[in-house]
């Protein structure tokens, strides 16, 4: 048999193409040569035939040729690569194989097939070899024909399910894979069949035979087969399992919506609900939230576990989420009480702080709280649950509460890894719960002052009506340094203040307290509005030196430093209104007709700063009239607004005249965001005249016989107004105080009753020297008159006006018979 022959022989068996073959002795010498290892090598036939192999290749090859030899005569060939020298020295990458030659005279030779790698991705593969690669592949392969029926499949297909490789031919996807989406992976296959275009990493997720509860997820690839002619004859398609990385992704992205749905305010309910609703349908198919009554309420609940005994642990559900809407008598609401019995899977998971997890419930066993809304405990199997997460809420080493997790049949059962993964959706959520907790502690400390130092509500009195209107900068607290306050004062008056400290949240709300206090105090003294500034001011400016404190900071006993207050008296026997303001706008006044004005109010300098005296403003304001005092934040529209532009909005606001309270809401609301950048307060108060029947004054000279015609005049008086009952007590205080006023003061003397919610009598008498409450011993002859009249009536005390000053009691109405 002739070279050729032999080449021919070998190009069948092995279906090889544009191979050099070449013969070998079984020593490795040339003895035949062919016209393609010529074109390969360069070497003629005369001069290769006879050489040794090893003078072909290089030097690092032709020391492998023994080896070569004794590998061919034991395996009965070799293939691999090697490095021939052509006959210009030239070196050239060959993928060799050396197959066993039989001759028909009974000889043997070795045929040595040449192929340059230069031009060819690798090795020329027989058939045999490629079906071994395509059978033993752990990657899954299949072909469908044009129809998109099977007609190949490789063995690691199988692993998916659909039966083997014999079974599948001539069926579609979806006959082999009905719980996955045979529709999308089909359309997949017309577009390259229609295309030519492969598609490379299509995933696709669904549930195949093999494991119908387990979601898995899959990539495919899809090549296009063809014909010598460039014809479709269908589709080539691997699939990978990718499952796992899937659910890796699902896992990470699960703890991404928690880190960014959880949390996102400081209420507990809301977090808790937040955390029930990220873990379905991702993880559970029902989950429910219970915390401790302790936890809701913001208190500290004891470290470590929950204590083991015999009685059942009470919570509260904080929250829950059903992917289905079928569990209603299994379901207790949000707000009410979960008692899990002792003995309990919860139970003794919140005993020891330990996870707890069962793949498959028993059907027959009941819910583990001791009652439900219906009253009926329904059995797992009559809630189609089978499968079950308990983890404690924890925190801080605390235990909150208790998550649990279930799922429905129609989901496999809960692994190792989701119990990891549940874990790690608790201990990142119970972070959230705690801080929720602390802030529910210190929010409701902060509106126990925050109510100890606003007033709960406004005094009653006929000299205005009134309403306030609060907005803090600080929602989370509810804490700012803005203030208001309406105090009563003798003689049917009233002082309306408003206020504001530097600064926001509690230091400022401290100070604030403060401020307010020193303010009903310095009012009780019965002092003209610029000198309860006055005395204010030395007030605040002492006590920032004792304490070091800068002007306009916050922090201490100092931080009332800078801050800014409006101080108002209205009379309503005559409507007479003056007013004096500490670094602080001037309020606005609502005139009856519905006109907007602004007083021209002396602007004083901040408390505590030092400056210029304050001066006050005198008005008459007619009734009905609306005066609105607010702080800075009403206007401010930033960091830096003007104060022209401010006023025109509030004017605007103030023009849509209403009931009072709803007027109030109304002009915050319209110029104020929903979240300020300062502090608001607007306190309006819509003016009221005493009626002339309500008011009775005489002017009385400096005669000591004219006392006895005071009390008549009073007596007359009283019965007019029908208050006969406390004719004897104010016979007694009018005596006292015109006989006070004769004996030590000069000039006119007046006196005045006013009939509001308490009956007030007034002596004005020209003198400059207040009286003293006097205990005298029991041989004193007198000073005793003030000591009655403190104990007969409700209060009393003075008050100075340009003209001298007034002494003044009150007696109430309250106990008297309508």
């Amino acid at each position: 048999m002739g070279a050729d022959e032999v080449y021919g022989v070998a190009r069948q068996r092995f279906d090889v193409a544009d191979a050099a073959p070449l013969l070998l002795d079984p020593r490795g010498v040339v003895t035949g040569w062919t016209s393609g290892a010529r074109r390969l090598l360069a070497y003629p036939a005369a001069e290769a035939v006879g050489r040794k192999l090893a003078d072909l290749l290089a030097a690092e090859d032709a020391q492998r040729v023994p080896d070569l030899v004794e590998r061919c005569r034991r395996d009965g060939g070799w293939t691999g690569l090697l490095t021939a020298r052509r006959r210009d020295g030239q070196l050239v990458k060959v993928a060799a194989r050396i197959a066993a030659a039989e001759e028909a005279h009974g000889g043997s030779r070795w045929l040595m097939l040449l192929s340059e790698l230069a031009d060819a991705p690798g090795w020329d593969m027989s058939r045999t070899v490629l079906e071994q690669m395509a059978a033993g592949a752990p990657v899954g392969i299949a072909i469908v024909d044009t129809d998109l029926r099977f007609v190949w499949s490789n063995a690691a297909l199988e692993q998916f399910g659909g039966g083997p490789a014999a079974r599948r031919l001539g069926l579609r996807f979806a006959d082999v894979q009905p719980g996955m989406d045979a529709q999308a992976v089909e359309a997949q296959m017309r577009h390259v069949l229609e295309t030519g275009e492969a598609v490379v990493g299509y995933e696709h997720v669904g549930h195949v035979r093999s494991a119908p509860l387990r979601e898995t997820a899959h990539m495919l690839s899809f090549t296009r087969l063809e014909d010598d002619r460039g014809h479709p004859i269908g589709v080539y398609y691997t699939v990978v399992d990718m499952t796992e990385r899937h659910r890796a992704r699902q896992r990470l992205a699960l703890l991404d919506r928690a880190g960014e749905s959880i949390g996102r305010s400081l209420d507990l309910t809301c977090t808790a609900q937040e955390l029930a609703d990220v873990a379905v349908p991702g993880l559970a198919d029902f989950v429910t939230v219970d915390l401790l009554e302790s936890v809701l309420r913001g208190a500290e609940p004891a470290p470590g576990p929950l204590a083991d005994s015999q009685e059942p642990v009470e919570l509260r559900r904080a929250g829950y989420r059903s992917a289905q809407d079928d569990l209603a008598e299994a379901v207790i609401e949000v707000g009410e009480v979960v008692a899990f019995r002792a003995g309990t899977p919860p139970f003794r998971c919140l005993a020891t702080g330990r996870s707890w997890r069962e793949e498959r419930l028993d059907p027959l066993t009941r819910d583990w709280t001791t009652d439900t809304p219906s009253g009926h405990r329904a059995t797992f199997r009559e809630l189609d649950l089978h499968s079950v997460m308990s983890v404690p809420i924890r925190s801080r080493g605390t235990t909150l509460g208790i998550m649990t997790f279930y799922r429905r049949h129609h989901r496999e059962s809960f692994d190792e890894e989701d119990l990891r993964l549940a874990e790690d959706l608790v201990a990142r959520a119970a972070v959230c719960v705690d801080n929720a907790r602390r802030y529910t502690r210190e929010r409701d400390a902060a509106l126990v002052l925050q109510r100890s130092l606003l007033p709960h509500r406004l005094p009653e009195q006929d000299a205005v009506e009134v309403a306030a209107c609060y907005r803090p900068a600080d929602e989370l607290t509810g804490l700012g340094g803005d203030w208001y306050d309406l105090i009563p004062l003798s003689g049917a008056r009233v002082a309306l203040v408003v206020g504001e400290v530097p600064g926001h949240g509690i230091d400022a709300a401290a100070a604030m307290g403060q401020l307010r206090t020193a303010v009903r105090t310095l009012a009780a003294l019965e002092l003209p509005p610029e000198e309860v500034l006055a005395h204010l001011d030395d007030l605040v400016a002492r006590s920032a030196r004792e304490e070091g404190a800068e002007p306009g900071t916050v922090g201490s006993a100092g931080t009332q430093w800078g801050s800014g207050c409006l101080y108002v008296v209205y009379d309503p026997v005559d409507g007479g209104c003056s007013m004096a303001a500490a670094g602080h706008p001037a309020p606005a006044v609502v005139l009856p007709d519905g006109s907007v004005m602004f007083v021209d109010l002396p602007q004083g300098p901040p408390l505590g700063v030092g400056g210029p005296p304050f001066e006050a403003a005198e008005l008459t304001l007619a009734e009905g009239s609306t005066l609105a005092l607010h702080t800075d934040g009403l206007l401010a529209r930033g960091e830096t607004w003007a104060v022209d532009a401010g006023r025109e909005r509030l004017r605007r606001a103030l023009e849509r005249v209403g009931p009072l309270e709803s007027y109030c809401r109304s002009v915050v609301d319209a110029l104020v965001p929903a979240r300020p950048y300062d502090d608001v307060a607007l306190l309006m108060a819509r003016t009221k005249r005493l009626g002339t029947g309500q008011v009775a004054a005489w002017d009385l000279p400096s005669d000591p016989a004219v006392v006895a015609d005071a009390r008549r005049t009073a007596t007359r008086q009283l019965a007019h107004w029908g208050l006969e009952e406390l004719a004897f007590t104010t016979e007694l205080v009018v005596s006292e105080l015109v006989t006070n006023a004769i004996r030590y003061a000069t000039g006119t003397i007046r006196l005045r009753l006013i009939r509001e919610r308490a009956l007030v009598c007034e002596v004005l008498d020209g003198g400059a020297t207040a009286p003293h409450l006097r205990h005298p011993r029991t041989t004193d002859e007198g000073g005793r008159g003030l000591l009655l009249v403190s104990q007969l009536t409700q209060r009393w005390g003075t008050r100075f006006v340009p003209e001298g000053k007034i002494i003044w009691a009150e007696q109430s109405l309250a106990d008297l018979p309508e």
